[in-house]
C-alpha cells in the first residue's frame, strides 16, 4: 500500500479536474421557490452520494465508429403502431361504449410520441391529432421518467394521460427495427367491434320499405354542377307597354330543377333584377290550384295505429292511392323551336350552347340544333364622323377630344417602348448618313446624322461641324415624328409618318419640305436590318435573289461576259466597285441598299487581326484627353468581383465594371471575344497612361484602326464579291429550271 505523504501521492482529488460548475438545484414555479433539481449531479457533473445515473433517452445501438448524435443518426425515422382505446357513453340506449381507432407514432430521434386519430366523415366526434408530439411521462408513481423504446410492444397496453391504449399491431419498418435492438415482436392483436358502428351497419342492410325507393343521391352525383343551357325567347308585345324579351333558361341535371335570368342590355330602360325565375321546379300545367298543406306527399299512408312518433307504425300504400300527380318539366320537354309555359308565359326556345348539344346528342341522338331566328338583323354601324384637324395641337390629341365628354390623353405603344428601348448594349437606334438636295452648292457639301428610334418612331437629325465651310453645325432636327409629304394638313383621316421600312440606304426623305438622300448608314442598322429581313425588304436577301432571277436570258452572256473581262486570272472575285456598276448595267431595279446587303452576302471576309500595341495607343490617348485616372478603384473593384484570386475575370464582368467607372472607350475597343477570360491587371497596366505611357500615336497608325462620324469602331468594308457563288445560286438555277 503506497504512502500518502510520499513524493507523487496526494489526497486532493481535484488534481487532474477540469469541470468545477455546479448545477442549480433551487428555482421558482409559478412565483414559489421550490427544489427543482433532486436529480441533478454534484460540482463537475459528478453524481452525488447515493444517486443513481440515469437516463433520459432510449439507449439506441448506433454503428462502429460513429459519433453522431440522435438526431442526426435517427432522423425522420419514426415507429408507428396501431392501438385502440375504450371511451364510455353515457346517456345512450344504443351503445355504453365506444371502440376508436387511432395510430401512436415514436419519434427515434428524440423519444416524442404523437397519438392521432384517423378522421371519418359524419362521425360527429372531434378527431384528427389527439396527443401532439413531446415526451410524455410514465404513470404515477414513476412520474419522473418518460415512455422510452423499451416499452411499446404488440399486445401491450400503455397508459398516456390516465386513457389506456392497446397496441394492436406495427408496420413493416417497426417490426424489423424492434428485432434489430432485441425485442421480441408478439403477433398482431384483434381490435374488438364497436358496437354501434356494427349497428348501423345492420339496420343499412335491412331497409324498412323495399318494395319503395326514392333515390337521388346517384343523379346527384353523377350530375352535379352540369347545367343546360337555353337562349329563349318571351314575346310580350301584346301587353301594356310591353316589348320582346331575351331569356336565358338553365336546366340543372343534379335535380331536375329550371332557373330563368333575364337578358338586360345598357340603356335598355329595365332594372337589373337577380332572376326572372328562382330556381325550382317547373310545372307543365300552370297556374295550378291551390293545395292544402299535406295534401302532396311523397308517401301515401293508408292506416296509422299506435302512438305518434317513437314507436308507432304506419302502413305504406304502394299503388298510392289518391295521391295528386304533377308533371314537371324534364330535360327530354326542352326542344329547339318548342314552347316553354312558365306560369302561363309563352317562352320559345330558340338555341342552346354547345354542352347541352353534347348532351342531347350522346343521350337523346339529336343532331339537328338549327336555331330559331327571334332577333331582326343588327343595323350597319354608321361611322362615326371625325372632324377635320384644326391645327393646334398633335392630331392624337384632337381626336381624343372628339371620342369622349372627357378628353383622355393619346395612348402609347407600350408595349413597342418596351421591346424596342435602348437594353445594354443594344441600342434599337438605326443611323444613316444624308445629304441635302439643293441647287446650292454649299448645301450640297452639307451632311447629316439621322437617326431613327425604333422605340416610338421618331426621328433625330444632327450636323456635324465642318471646318471652313460657313455653316454652324449641331441639332438641326428636335425628336419627333416626321409626316410623309404631299398629305394634307387639315383633313379628318390620320396623318401617315415615316416608319424604319422608309429608310434604306437611297431612299430621299423630305423633312421640312426639304429632300434628304440617305447615302450610307452604320454597321448597327446594316445587322439590324438584316437580322430582321421579314420587316426590311431592302433587306431582304430572298427577294433580292428573286430580283435577279428575273432578268430576262438575253443579259446572261453579257453579265458572263463582264465578270470574265473583270477576272482575267479567273479567281472567282471581283472588286465591289466593277460589281455595283455590273447590277447598274443590269437593270435589275435594285436599290443602293439591295445592292450593299447582296454584296455583304457574297462578299469576301478578310479581317486582319487588330495590333494590340496600336489598340492600347489608342486607349491611353483617349483616356489622356478625357483625363481619366480611377485605375486604382477600378483594381479595387476588379479584386472583389475575382472571388477565387485568379486574376481573371470573364469579358461580360470586365464590361460592366468598365461601364461603371464611366470608362470613355467606344464600344469595340471593349469588345473583346467572348470566348476568354480577361487578366484584369494586364488589362489596366496596358490602358494605364499615368504608369505605363505608350509611344506616341503616329497619324498612319491612327488609320489602320478608325473612328467613323458616330463615335463606333468601322467595320471592314466589302472590297471584293465572290460572284462564283453567285452564279451558281441565281443563273444555274434558272438554267436549270429553263431546261427542264
Amino acid at each position: 500500500m503506497a504512502l500518502p505523504m510520499l513524493p507523487g501521492n496526494s489526497v486532493n482529488r481535484n488534481l487532474g479536474k477540469e469541470k468545477f460548475h455546479k448545477s442549480q438545484h433551487f428555482d421558482y414555479c409559478n412565483g414559489v421557490s421550490m427544489l427543482v433539481g433532486a436529480e441533478k449531479p454534484g460540482i463537475g457533473g459528478e453524481a452525488l452520494p447515493g444517486q443513481s445515473a440515469r437516463r433520459n433517452c432510449s439507449l439506441l445501438p448506433r454503428g462502429e465508429d460513429s459519433a453522431a448524435p440522435s438526431w442526426v443518426a435517427f432522423d425522420k425515422q419514426v415507429l408507428c403502431f396501431d392501438a385502440y382505446f375504450q371511451e364510455s357513453v353515457a346517456q345512450s340506449r344504443e351503445e355504453t361504449y365506444r371502440v376508436r381507432k387511432c395510430k401512436i407514432y415514436f419519434y427515434l430521434e428524440d423519444d416524442t410520441i404523437q397519438v392521432v386519430e384517423p378522421e371519418l366523415k359524419n362521425s360527429g366526434l372531434p378527431q384528427g391529432t389527439l396527443i401532439h408530439r413531446h415526451r410524455i411521462p410514465l404513470p404515477a408513481p414513476n412520474d419522473d421518467q418518460f415512455y422510452n423504446l423499451h416499452h411499446f410492444n404488440i399486445d401491450q397496453e400503455i397508459v398516456l394521460y390516465s386513457r389506456t391504449f392497446v397496441i394492436t399491431a406495427c408496420d413493416a419498418f417497426t417490426c424489423n427495427f424492434l428485432r434489430k435492438v432485441g425485442v421480441r415482436v408478439r403477433p398482431p392483436a384483434a381490435t374488438p367491434t364497436d358496437p354501434y358502428s356494427k349497428l348501423r351497419q345492420e339496420e343499412s342492410m335491412k331497409p324498412l320499405r323495399p318494395y319503395e325507393r326514392l333515390d337521388t343521391l346517384k343523379q346527384f352525383l353523377d350530375h352535379d354542377r352540369n347545367v343546360l343551357r337555353f337562349y329563349c325567347f318571351w314575346d310580350d308585345t301584346q301587353s301594356m307597354f310591353g316589348d320582346p324579351r331575351e331569356l336565358l333558361l338553365h336546366y340543372f341535371l343534379a335535380d331536375d330543377t329550371i332557373e330563368i335570368r333575364e337578358v338586360i342590355y345598357p340603356n335598355s330602360g329595365r332594372d337589373a333584377v337577380p332572376k326572372f325565375l328562382k330556381r325550382g321546379k317547373l310545372p307543365k300545367h300552370s297556374p295550378i290550384p291551390k293545395r292544402q298543406p299535406g295534401e302532396i306527399t311523397n308517401h301515401t299512408v293508408l292506416n296509422v295505429f299506435g302512438p305518434m312518433g317513437q314507436g308507432g307504425r304506419y302502413i305504406l300504400d304502394s299503388l298510392k292511392t289518391g295521391a295528386v300527380q304533377e308533371e314537371f318539366y324534364k330535360d327530354c320537354d326542352l326542344t329547339i323551336g318548342g314552347v316553354v309555359n312558365v306560369w302561363g308565359r309563352r317562352v320559345i326556345v330558340c338555341d342552346c350552347d354547345d354542352f347541352t348539344k353534347e348532351y342531347y346528342r350522346s343521350k337523346y341522338g339529336i343532331e339537328d340544333f338549327t336555331p330559331v331566328q327571334f332577333k331582326a338583323p343588327s343595323p350597319t354601324k354608321v361611322a362615326r364622323q371625325v372632324p377635320p384637324y384644326t391645327g393646334f395641337g398633335s392630331e392624337e390629341d384632337s381626336l381624343c377630344s372628339c371620342q369622349g365628354l372627357l378628353p383622355k390623353p393619346p395612348q402609347k405603344d407600350f408595349r413597342k417602348l418596351m421591346e424596342k428601348d435602348r437594353q445594354g448594349l443594344e441600342s434599337n437606334v438605326l443611323r444613316f448618313m444624308g445629304k441635302m438636295q439643293s441647287d446650292s452648292p454649299v448645301n450640297k457639301e452639307r451632311t447629316f446624322i439621322i437617326s431613327f428610334y425604333l422605340s416610338d418612331d421618331t426621328i433625330t437629325m444632327f450636323e456635324p461641324t465642318q471646318r471652313n465651310s460657313g455653316v454652324i453645325g449641331g441639332k438641326f432636327l428636335e425628336r419627333s415624328r416626321v409626316k410623309k409629304p404631299g398629305q394634307e394638313l387639315f383633313k379628318s383621316e390620320m396623318s401617315e409618318y415615316y416608319k424604319a421600312q422608309d429608310l434604306y440606304v437611297g431612299a430621299t426623305l423630305i423633312i421640312n419640305n426639304q429632300p434628304f438622300q440617305l447615302v450610307e448608314c452604320d454597321e448597327y442598322a446594316l445587322n439590324y436590318m438584316e437580322q430582321h429581313s421579314e420587316e426590311f425588304p431592302m433587306a431582304n436577301i430572298g427577294t433580292i435573289l428573286s430580283k435577279l432571277k428575273s432578268i430576262p436570258d438575253e443579259k446572261h452572256k453579257e453579265i458572263k461576259q463582264f465578270l470574265a473581262l473583270s477576272d482575267p486570272s479567273n479567281t472567282g472575285f471581283i472588286p465591289y466597285e466593277s460589281f455595283r456598276s455590273l447590277l447598274a448595267d443590269a437593270h435589275a431595279g435594285l436599290s443602293e441598299h439591295e445592292t450593299m446587303t447582296l454584296a455583304r452576302s457574297y462578299a469576301a471576309r478578310e479581317q486582319a487581326e487588330p495590333d494590340v500595341g496600336i489598340m492600347l495607343a489608342i486607349a491611353q490617348d483617349h483616356l489622356r484627353r478625357k483625363h481619366f485616372e480611377s485605375f486604382s478603384d477600378m483594381l479595387r473593384a476588379f479584386t472583389h468581383e475575382d472571388r477565387d484570386r485568379t486574376g481573371h475575370l470573364s469579358t461580360k464582368e470586365v464590361q460592366v465594371i468598365c461601364k461603371a467607372f464611366r470608362l470613355p472607350l467606344a464600344g469595340d475597343l471593349l469588345r473583346p471575344n467572348s470566348m476568354f477570360v480577361i487578366d484584369y491587371h494586364a488589362f489596366l497596366s496596358g490602358i494605364n497612361w499615368r504608369e505605363n505611357p505608350s509611344p506616341p500615336l503616329l497619324p498612319d497608325d491612327a488609320l489602320k484602326f478608325d473612328i467613323d462620324w458616330n463615335g463606333e469602331a468601322v467595320s471592314p468594308e466589302v472590297k471584293s464579291i465572290n460572284y462564283s457563288v453567285l452564279l451558281e445560286d441565281v443563273f444555274v438555277i434558272v438554267d436549270k429550271c429553263t431546261n427542264g
